[in-house]
């Protein structure tokens, strides 16, 4: 049974109780970027956290989009994309989990060329419910660490033949 959340926007990504902010440097163009991170196996092929990801909505994918994320095996994430800026940037918010504790989850994708590649920049923002909030507190070394490695991680789609 899916727990419903409340939808987030662009104001609760600025002001979330815990966000979590990676800047991530790459060697490759946004359009390379951008494929790893609309592909079939994102995240699943580059994150040991991320156990699934299946989407759930037809292409091509745009504003409107769906898909379903699976953590550790245990945690499934029902997400919704609310913008979707081919080759620069996409942010979603989080609809349902399969598991309870979360009021609201967002997370946002800009990508930014430079001289040498792209900057990524991965902005994860999370609201526990009343017996999840003091837990996230004393998770965050935890949780920053988990969500970094999810937004490094990228670098091995891009590496990857």
């Amino acid at each position: 049974m899916p727990f419903a959340l409340r939808e987030s926007d662009d104001a609760f990504l600025a002001t979330a109780p815990h966000r979590c902010v990676h800047v991530v440097e790459l060697t490759a163009s946004p359009r390379a970027v951008w494929a790893a991170l609309v592909a079939d196996d994102a995240l699943v092929s580059w994150s040991t956290a991320v156990t699934g990801m299946r989407w759930t909505s037809r292409p091509p994918h745009g504003v409107g989009a769906t898909r379903v994320v699976t953590l550790g095996g245990v945690a499934a994430l029902t997400e919704r994309f609310y913008r979707w800026e081919d080759e620069r940037r996409m942010t979603f918010t989080v609809d349902a989990a399969s598991v309870p504790g979360l009021r609201r989850f967002a997370e946002d994708l800009e990508l930014t060329p430079t001289a040498t590649g792209t900057t990524l920049t991965w902005t994860f923002a999370v609201e526990g419910g009343p017996v999840l909030r003091p837990l996230l507190g004393l998770s965050g070394p935890v949780t920053r660490g988990l969500t970094g490695s999810i937004a490094r991680g990228i670098r091995r789609a891009i590496a990857a033949p």
